[in-house]
């Protein structure tokens, strides 16, 4: 077996263990639930146009539970964000985002152009030069049900999700889930 084998064959069974069975999927969708990097530059290469943020609701609140993933405990400030990461020119939604970010953890400069901006969170991680890890704790399949109508897809139609923890400082920040339409980046396959 070659290294390249070796190294699909290990995806694949990461893949598995996160409860996604990675049969079917293109490159590009086995890229898109790894990849450790920012999804916006990679969908703006593979798509060739620049991606825009879509707010659809962004609210601060006290969570009333603890949120383990996070190491935070009932009362803490968290901002509660979903966003759609749109094609500019095509003005297609490509990806589906929901994030908790613990508010005290960012810094203030951060804070106010997450909060006042339609700048996605991964260009702002590079331009305020912000050291990142990223860790994928869930990957999977489900029914698009109420997000259908954001993909223009029918609500028994699959979506493929990842949900990862995002690290500064050596303490979790932020989690994020991105979810895509499971017929979507079909076009680049492993073949």
């Amino acid at each position: 077996m070659n290294q390249e084998e070796t190294y699909t064959l290990n995806v694949d069974e990461w893949l598995t263990q996160t409860h996604i069975d990675p049969t079917g999927l293109s490159s590009f969708q086995r890229i898109l639930l790894i990849v450790d990097g920012t999804l916006t530059k990679i969908l703006e290469t593979y798509l060739n146009e620049v991606i825009q943020v879509v707010k659809i609701s962004e609210k601060i609140l006290s969570i009333t539970q603890d949120i383990v993933p996070l190491d935070i405990c009932a009362g803490t400030e968290v901002m509660k964000r979903k966003i759609l990461l749109q094609g500019e020119t095509s003005q297609r939604n490509w990806l589906y985002a929901e994030s908790t970010i613990v508010l005290d953890r960012i810094g203030e400069k951060f804070r106010e152009q997450l909060i006042n901006s339609h700048i996605p969170i991964g260009k702002l991680w590079l331009e305020h030069k912000t050291e990142l890890f990223k860790e994928v704790i869930a990957s999977a399949r489900e029914p698009a049900n109420d997000l259908s109508d954001y993909f223009n897809i029918q609500r028994e139609d699959k979506l493929i999700y990842r949900t990862y923890r995002v690290y500064s400082k050596h303490q979790p920040i932020m989690m994020i889930t991105e979810k895509f339409p499971e017929s979507s980046f079909q076009g680049w396959s492993n073949t």
